[in-house]
């Protein structure tokens, strides 16, 4: 078998002969030479087959180009021939002139799917969406970031968990648990591993840190919720209070996007057309009445029917933070007790707000954090409060009983950031396979 070269390596190797594998793009089968552009899993190559003519100009026989002019779109082959650098080969300034071709594997000459298909009817085909050249580099982005997420972790000392996704009952709210068959009895998929990586602070663990799925039964249809994600989570002890949270967030982010900028900018700008910016530190801080009364003043009251924040609310705190500080990002903090979960803990001199904080990304929320209640008989009355038995929460609360640390954490959701990072319109063009209300396939 010859030795494959990834279609990226091409431009830096000498000429001569050179075999690639990959899937055919489009075929120009044209009177006197055959291109195909074939793209494998670094990038595509333009294949050329001049076509064999007798003295009297008639066409000779030709196996190879037979098999070029029947070529289907997505075919994937094995191309082998000589490669040739010429700088007026606007792909990549190289072709391969054709020797031969192995056919692994015919496509039907018919795609379900074309460039201005619904995003609905590419989801139906997402195999085949993947491969387009954006799909590949959103991949690769997400592989980028998350590996320099973990390098931050690792070189602050956390630990990495793997948290269970079954639960005996609610980490958040019961109104958003999927409940499945268990033996004879019944579970919960996770909403979150809040309880879990919580847990580890009694455990003496101190930092810790995990990126997993996440389960929520909101029947949401926006372009920014799913059924079924990936969190990432993180929690630290002897933390002073949630701003302890936030510097550990802010880090962590400028190490991921630095690296994503550094390894994938410039494919970015040519694919997507933006431009990745590395924020910096630290990023602004807004409590959440004084973000309220910001967007107010600039002409847009927010709903009064809770205390949170909306969405056009969140757009226009970050329009705002843009022009005035010139970043992507603020910190939401202070959030109403009334709208947090029972675990975040309250403020000493105002019980009805929280030491907590949201996270906005160019106009969109996609980070929670906030310091644990961790006083047990708090965390009881909180629990009730919110309409929680804490007969339920027996095996939760008793992690508070023997000793724990003060300590806070986040839970972020990976393809917001994704979506956001790449000015992507909707959560399904970031998500690999997506999960939402009315979709369980493929």
């Amino acid at each position: 078998m010859s030795e494959r070269t990834l279609i990226k390596n091409l431009a830096a190797a000498n000429d001569g002969p050179v075999s690639v594998s990959g899937w055919v793009e489009t075929v120009r089968d044209q009177k006197k030479v055959q291109f195909v552009v074939l793209r494998d899993e670094s990038g595509a190559v333009q294949l050329v087959h001049p076509r064999a003519f007798g003295e009297d100009g008639s066409p000779l026989d030709d196996e190879l180009a037979d098999t070029i002019s029947g070529l289907s779109q997505g075919t994937f082959l094995t191309a082998t021939g000589e490669l040739k650098h010429d700088e007026r080969v606007k792909l990549g300034g190289v072709e391969v002139k054709l020797a031969s071709l192995a056919i692994a594997s015919v496509a039907i000459a018919e795609t379900p799917i074309a460039a201005d298909s619904s995003i609905d009817k590419r989801m139906d085909w997402r195999f085949l969406d993947l491969r387009r050249p954006e799909q590949n580099l959103i991949a690769r982005v997400q592989t980028t970031f998350e590996h320099a997420l973990r390098g931050y972790w690792n070189d602050n000392d956390f630990i990495e968990i793997h948290t269970p996704k079954l639960m005996a009952s609610a980490s958040e709210s019961k109104a958003e648990l999927f409940e499945v068959k268990y033996f004879e009895g019944k579970a919960f998929l996770a909403q979150s591993p809040q309880f879990f990586k919580q847990m580890a602070q009694p455990a003496g663990f101190g930092k810790v840190f995990e990126v997993g799925p996440a389960f929520r039964a909101d029947p949401s249809f926006t372009s920014r919720h799913a059924t079924e994600f990936t969190s990432v989570d993180a929690e630290i002890s002897w933390i002073d209070s949630h701003e302890d949270v936030m510097t550990m967030h802010e880090n962590l982010l400028v190490a991921g996007l630095t690296a994503v900028k550094e390894k994938h900018g410039d494919d970015i700008k040519a694919l997507f057309d933006v431009e990745v910016t590395i924020p910096s530190t630290p990023f602004p801080r807004i409590p959440l009445a004084e973000a309220k009364r910001i967007v107010a003043e600039h002409g847009y009251e927010v709903p009064r029917h809770d205390d949170d924040m909306d969405p056009e609310g969140e757009r226009r705190i970050s329009a705002y933070v843009l022009e005035k500080f010139g970043h992507e990002f603020v910190f939401l903090t202070d959030y109403a007790s009334s709208i947090r979960p029972f675990y975040h803990m309250r403020h000493d001199d105002d019980p009805g707000l929280t030491r907590s904080y949201d996270l906005i990304f160019n106009g969109v929320e996609i980070s929670t954090g906030a310091q644990r209640e961790h006083r047990v008989e708090v965390l009881e009355a909180q629990a009730r409060d919110k309409g929680l038995d804490p007969e339920e929460l027996g095996f939760y609360l008793d992690f508070f009983r023997y000793g724990v640390p003060p300590h806070g954490g986040f839970g972020m959701g990976l393809s917001r950031v994704m979506m956001l990072l790449l000015h992507q319109a909707n959560l399904r063009e970031v998500t690999y396979l997506f999960r939402g209300p009315t979709r369980l396939l493929p």
